[in-house]
Order: C-alpha cells, then sequence, then structure tokens
C-alpha cells in the first residue's frame, strides 16, 4: 500500500517551523497595534509591511 508524502521538508525539530511562521504573525499583531511596520525579505530583497496590507520595498538610506 502506498502512503502520500508530506510536500514539507522534514527537519531534525519539527517545531522550529511552527515557531518561525509564529513569530512572523506575532510581528504582524504587533506592528497594527502600534501602526508601525515589520521588515522581511521578499524574492531575494528587503521589503517593508505596513498594518493596511502595503508593501513597499525597503531603502537603507531611510527614503522609504
Amino acid at each position: 500500500m502506498l502512503e502520500e508524502q508530506n510536500s514539507e521538508p522534514k527537519r531534525k525539530y519539527a517545531w522550529i517551523g511552527k515557531w518561525a511562521k509564529m513569530t512572523g504573525e506575532r510581528a504582524r499583531i504587533d506592528a497594527k497595534v502600534n501602526n508601525t511596520y515589520i521588515i522581511y525579505e521578499k524574492n531575494g530583497k528587503l521589503v517593508k509591511e505596513f498594518p493596511n496590507g502595503n508593501v513597499i520595498p525597503f531603502q537603507k538610506d531611510g527614503e522609504s
């Protein structure tokens, strides 16, 4: 009998993936409460995500 294989990679510590996802969700909640933004990497570039859902490129010199 063949069993379906899970497409997610197996990790030595399975809780790490869940923890990372929860950390990102918590950052979004904090940004919304404090009316600020979060910065993360998307497609190899840093972006700012605002509580209203706008995502703009992050520029290190403070222009954005």
